[in-house]
């Protein structure tokens, strides 16, 4: 159990944040999100994790492009 606890600790802190960042926009619970992705992924074998994986890359992308500058000389 520890061992599990462990790795989803890991996921917790390093991960991309989709799903806070979805619910946050649609204003749903956090929780119902991440069950929206488990069962997706399970009902379409996989296409629920390569959902989340553009996502994620598409939010980080965004983030980089869309940084706030405090001047002009920041870039």
């Amino acid at each position: 159990m520890g061992m599990i606890t462990n790795i989803r600790h890991f996921f917790e802190k390093h991960g991309y944040e989709v799903c806070s960042r979805l619910a946050d926009r649609l204003g749903m619970r956090v929780s119902a999100v991440r069950l929206f992705f488990v069962y997706l992924s399970f009902f379409t074998v996989g296409l629920g994790f390569g959902l989340y994986l553009t996502l994620a890359f598409v939010l980080k992308l965004k983030d980089k492009v869309y940084a706030k500058r405090s001047s002009v000389f920041d870039l």
